[in-house]
């Protein structure tokens, strides 16, 4: 028990005596720092941006629109091209037999309808 006390106080006193960070000097970061205060950068050279940066040009004013000077032709062209209403696809006018001439509550007469039953299998 006796050695273990002189242990523990062995490294008590041990842990107490250091030497101080600031009595310490760092040469290396002193060195360094030094080296960065001291630097000067180059002077940029005088033609340094050329092939760097582009020559900025003003692009061209844009048009003013102008009216055709035929409307009326243009409107025939324009007439022309247009599908007519009788060539339009019938695919999505075609329903089912079931419900087709039938009104909106008879649909939902048939929707409300039960549906028949599965016959048991014995």
């Amino acid at each position: 028990m006796k050695f273990l006390r002189q242990a523990i106080n062995g490294v008590r006193s041990a842990r107490s005596f250091s030497s101080s960070a600031v009595s310490r000097k760092d040469f290396i970061q002193d060195l360094y720092v030094k080296e960065l205060k001291s630097y000067k950068a180059p002077p940029p050279a005088k033609d340094a941006h050329v092939g760097a940066v582009k020559q900025y040009t003003i692009p061209p004013a844009p048009k003013a629109p102008s009216l055709p000077s035929d409307v009326a032709a243009e409107l025939n062209a324009y007439d022309a091209s247009e599908p007519s209403k009788d060539a339009a696809p019938k695919a999505a006018a075609t329903t089912t037999t079931e419900t087709a001439g039938e009104g909106a509550e008879t649909f939902l007469a048939f929707l409300e309808k039960d549906e028949p039953k599965a016959e048991a299998h014995h």
